[in-house]
């Protein structure tokens, strides 16, 4: 496609970034990474921010606004001009998304570069199903269920995809009967544990607790970011991470490792420091990599995932292979595996834009042919 063939002009994309999660500023990153390459893949790219309040962002320089906390109100003011909320009601898909106003040009497609709640987890997958534009990446069904790992898990295991034991319930019990809790996770797992936040990336909210005391903290660390909590079984083991890219007929990269510079690989590790390494490809027998991309591409086609999406592993130093999470819009950052991954499998990073693009487009026209959506 080389940027062009709709219509015989250049392809106009979209890029959504920012968003109201706890991951903006991530997102930020992996915009800019990939505004670049679908630039030099020939691609027009229109930047369209959402601020931390969820206000729309579709004049002047969406990013530039999102990035200088000094001469960006909209970072702190709940109404911000020249953005896209309705006073203070739940933000709205802005119109010119819909009807082409001059202040933002027609699109034929949307890169929704938002990670985590408000933006990865179906919610602004829906709003682009009911515009009817064209967008990169899983639609409704899998972003959410990508999104609550919980809700993942319990699907894999259905599938019988391996996993580490794990225990869930919600923040409201943990309120109510915090001993009861504690009690059922130290008779059933051991230490160490990590806890998540459901529904939350990038390992924001996510702890490791050794003992007791560190367990009840790290729970209620997790509950200021999600009513559901995840607690799962330790596993001494390497973390080992596939891109997975397709609609229907997806394919596998090689599988890298991460080295992390910190006990795990949190926030801090991954986008603070510049001391975790990805090895890229990772040190595993031919047998290993089989084993790890034949699971990724089962967990893809479980939830239905469409575009992309990176798929997590942990591998044990006896050798057993557990499925950690997949990440329906991973990062995108100069330090992301997600396209360090392609690119070692011999697909450069404008390269593997123009195949989102041309993905997005595939699904898009494939839906066109349900009968409720042609009549509409």
């Amino acid at each position: 496609m080389n940027g062009a063939g709709l219509n015989g002009r250049e392809v106009r994309v979209g890029v959504l970034f920012g968003g109201r999660s706890g991951e903006h500023e991530v997102s930020l990153m992996s915009a800019r990474t990939v505004m670049q390459a679908l630039q030099q893949a020939g691609y027009e790219t229109v930047p369209i921010g959402i601020n931390r309040n969820g206000g729309w962002l579709v004049s002047g320089d969406p990013m530039q606004r999102l990035t200088d906390t000094v001469n960006a109100p909209e970072l702190i003011d709940g109404n911000p001009p020249n953005s896209h909320t309705t006073n203070g009601a739940a933000p709205q898909l802005p119109a010119p998304l819909l009807n082409g106003e001059d202040r933002l040009p027609a699109l034929d497609l949307i890169f929704p570069v938002l990670h985590g709640p408000f933006g990865e987890d179906g919610t602004v997958q829906g709003l682009l199903e009911m515009a009817g534009l064209p967008y990169v990446g899983s639609g409704v069904l899998a972003s959410a269920a990508g999104m609550d790992k919980v809700t993942s898990k319990q699907l894999f295991a259905q599938a019988s995809i391996p996993q580490a034991n794990y225990h869930s319930f919600l923040r409201r019990q943990w309120r109510q009967h915090p001993d009861a809790i504690i009690a059922e996770l130290e008779a059933t797992l051991a230490y160490p544990m990590f806890v998540k936040p459901a529904n939350l990336g990038s390992s924001v909210g996510i702890s490791k607790a050794k003992d007791h005391k560190q367990l009840r903290r790290a729970i209620d660390t997790a509950c200021a970011f999600d009513r559901k909590i995840l607690v799962e079984q330790g596993v001494p083991a390497a973390e080992i991470e596939v891109s997975v890219l397709g609609n229907d007929d997806p394919i596998a990269s090689v599988p890298g490792e991460v080295v992390p510079s910190n006990e795990f690989y949190d926030y801090e590790a991954k986008y603070l420091d510049d001391r975790s390494q990805l090895l890229v490809p990772a040190v595993l027998n031919a047998d290993q990599v089989k084993e790890i991309q034949d699971l990724a591409l089962r967990a893809f086609r479980v939830i239905d995932c469409a575009g992309l999406a990176r798929v997590d592993f942990l591998l044990s130093g006896d050798g057993e292979v557990f499925l950690n999470e997949i990440n329906t819009m991973p990062g995108f950052t100069h330090a992301s595996m997600y396209p360090r991954l392609w690119e070692a499998s011999g697909l450069p990073l404008p390269e593997l834009v123009q195949r989102l693009v041309e993905l997005a487009l595939e699904r898009h026209d494939d839906r066109l042919q349900n009968r409720a959506v042609r009549t509409l």
